[in-house]
Formats: structure tokens, sequence, C-alpha cells
């Protein structure tokens, strides 16, 4: 049985669909990509929110003795289709509260729909920091990480004086916001942003931007570096390795991605960044249960975005119980502002001021196994919720 057969198989034994639904059962959108440049993302959230609500509820769907039932909506990556989806799921299907989606423009796009119905979204997994920033209503609560905690993280684990660092982005609002928040975390580590690239998601050929990056570095003094903010289907590290970049003394760090992505890692011993899961790192009972689960199920370890999407179930879950049930918007918030959940990468809290989840990142080194297929990020140091200043970015 194929993987993706697999997970629509779980989905289904969990309720998945607004054609089972009684009238007393909660239905829960789930927006994502499930087809779609960031599909695969979207189908490791859909496992994980599925395995969550599993966990969450002992295998009963239940809370506050209502049924769980899952509405999932494609938007296939585009903010149009997405603001769409959310308007049907709350309007149509009657969805009392939603989770997602995979894409940051799409999920901007969704923001102005949840104040508008007064319901709540959950954001998961979309990053850019506008969405619990300018772009942020009190409706929104984000499971997520926010670029701000992927740049902190991640310039503590590679940022010293003197060294000159490149970066690579995608060209949207999840780039875009990565670099920014780099650049600032950046400056208290001393070393210099030496130079920016932007490229559009659908992107293949990387040798302009790779060259360009490679021009701006090859005469800096120093430990020389290209960090990537991307996500999609193409690899951009693999590209500018072929490029061989160290007949100018430049290397490469990165962040955490999805195990498919890191096979490219592999090529890198010693490459260093900062991670948001990887299902070795974190050791605690649920996590313990999810890749116990996961095996047993998909023959595989669950992966980056499995992690995210049972985080969204395990807060969806925690927040219906303080409200016995209740989806009530000014009874949720207040219940969800400050409210404190297990994941399986540890505790998650949610900020009252921003309804960001403060939460745990691992700075890595990369080794070889060679019984995997992947590089696999080995856990140099956790940077607490506690470790990291994430500015509140809202304005309201």
């Amino acid at each position: 049985m194929s993987f993706s057969i697999r997970v629509l198989a779980l989905a289904a034994s969990l309720s998945l669909g607004a054609g089972l639904a009684d009238a007393d059962d909660l239905k829960a959108a789930l927006i994502y990509g499930r087809t779609g440049p960031l599909e695969a993302y979207a189908k490791q959230t859909e496992t994980g929110f599925t395995m969550g609500l599993e966990y969450a509820t002992k295998g009963t769907m239940l809370v506050a003795g209502r049924k769980i039932v899952i509405v999932p909506k494609d938007d296939q990556g585009k903010p149009d289709l997405a603001k769409t989806a959310l308007t049907e799921a709350y309007e149509d299907d009657g969805a009392e509260i939603a989770v997602g989606t995979t894409s940051s423009p799409a999920t901007i796009a969704m923001l102005p729909v949840a104040e508008e119905h007064k319901k709540i979204l959950i954001v998961e997994p979309a990053v850019a920091d506008q969405i619990t920033g300018e772009k942020w209503n009190r409706y929104i609560f984000r499971t997520s990480r926010n670029s701000t905690q992927d740049a902190i993280s991640n310039a503590g684990a590679i940022g010293a004086p003197g060294v000159q660092i490149g970066v690579l982005a995608v060209d949207n609002a999840f780039g875009r916001d990565g670099v920014a928040a780099f650049r600032s975390a950046l400056t208290k580590t001393g070393a210099t942003l030496a130079a920016e690239e932007y490229a559009p998601a659908s992107t293949t050929d990387f040798t302009a931007v790779g060259q360009r990056l490679f021009d701006a570095l090859k005469d800096k003094p120093g430990k020389k570096l290209i960090w990537f903010v991307w996500a999609g289907a193409t690899n951009p590290l693999a590209k500018l390795a072929d490029m061989d970049p160290g007949r100018y003394a430049i290397g490469f760090a990165a962040a955490g991605n999805i195990l498919p992505a890191l096979i490219a890692y592999k090529r890198f011993p010693g490459l260093e960044g900062a991670t948001y899961y990887y299902y070795d790192i974190p050791h605690n009972p649920i996590n313990d249960w999810l890749v116990a689960e996961h095996r047993k199920r998909f023959n595989a370890p669950p992966d980056y975005f499995t992690c995210g999407g049972f985080a969204a179930a395990m807060a969806l879950v925690a927040s219906l119980e303080k409200t016995a049930g209740s989806t009530d918007a000014e009874k949720l918030i207040p219940a969800m502002e400050g409210l404190k959940f297990q994941t399986p990468k540890g505790e998650m809290m949610f900020r009252k001021e921003d309804h960001q989840a403060l939460q745990s990142m691992f700075a890595f080194k990369i080794k070889v196994d060679p019984n995997l297929a992947w590089g696999v990020p080995e856990l140099t140091k956790e940077l607490r919720m506690e470790d990291m200043d994430v500015p509140i970015r809202n304005k309201r």
C-alpha cells in the first residue's frame, strides 16, 4: 500500500470528511496544499494532525463528549483558493474551528476570513512573521514556528565574529520574512550578512543566483557560508554544491528540513544549522509514541511537518477541554492565551500578546549514518523557549 493511500486510510478511520458528521459533532476544517508545490509538507501535516487527534483523545475522537470530524480542503498552495476554502468551510460545511495552511502567502490570505467569521484559525505549518505580526488578528493562533524562531536558532548555530554569510531565499513572504529576521538575529553574533539572493519557488536553474553569491563572498576574509531559506520541490543546496563553491573556500549552512531534503545534506558531514524537529532528537512519551506508531503504520519515521500537524491537534484538544467543548471564540481566546500544551518536540505555549507558540528549537551538526539515506541532524544544543528573545511584531 502506498504512503498516500495509507494516510487516507488513517484519515478515514478517524472520521475525516464532513459527510460523516452528525448534528452534535464538532467540525474542524483542515486547509492545506494537498496538491501543488508543497504537497509533501501538506501530506505530513495531515498525517500528524490525524495521529495527534487520536493520541490526544485516546483514540475516541471525542472532546467534551463531542466527536471531532475533520473537514479537509485543498488550497493547492494558492492564496485565492485558500481564502475561498476557509470561507466555504465556515459557511457551507459548518466548521467551527480551522487549522492551516501550508503556504505562508495562502495563510496570509485566510487571516481576514477568520476575523470576519469570528472563528479561531490555528496556523500550521506556515512560518512568515507577518502571520503573527502586522497581518495578525485576535482569532489567529499559531503552533508552527515563525521566521524569527528559525532565524534566532540558526544565527546562534552558525554566526560568529568574522563569519561572512550569503543567503539564498525563496521569493515570497516566507523567504523575505525569513531573511529579514535572520539579518536582525545575525547582528548579535558578530557575523556579517554579505549578500542576499531571491528566486521564485518554481526555480530549477540556480546558476545565476549561485554565481552572484559566489562573487559576493569569494574575496571576503575568514569563514564563508551560504545559508538557505527555501521551501519547495527543488533543492538549491544540491544545485549550488554542483557548482563547486569549494574553489572559493565557500561552505554551506542550512536549517532543518524534511527527510527527502536531508538526503542532500549527507554530502556535507559537519554542516551546521538549527531545526524545528527531527524524530530522533526529542525524548518524551509523546514523541516515543509518535515514532513507534508511525514506523508501525508507514514503515518510516515521522517527519518535520508530521510533528507540526500533531502539535496543532494537541493544541486544539487542550483548548477545547478548557472550554468544555465550546468553540465560541470569546471563550476560546482567553482559554488559549497563555495555554501550555505538550507536543512531540516538547512543551509549547501560546503567547498572550500575539498567540505565537513559543517552543524549543534544536541546533545540530550533520553526521553520516551509512544505514540511512539522509544526513542526520545530531543535536548540539537545545534552544528552549526561554532562551530565545522572540520579538512581538503585531501592531494591535
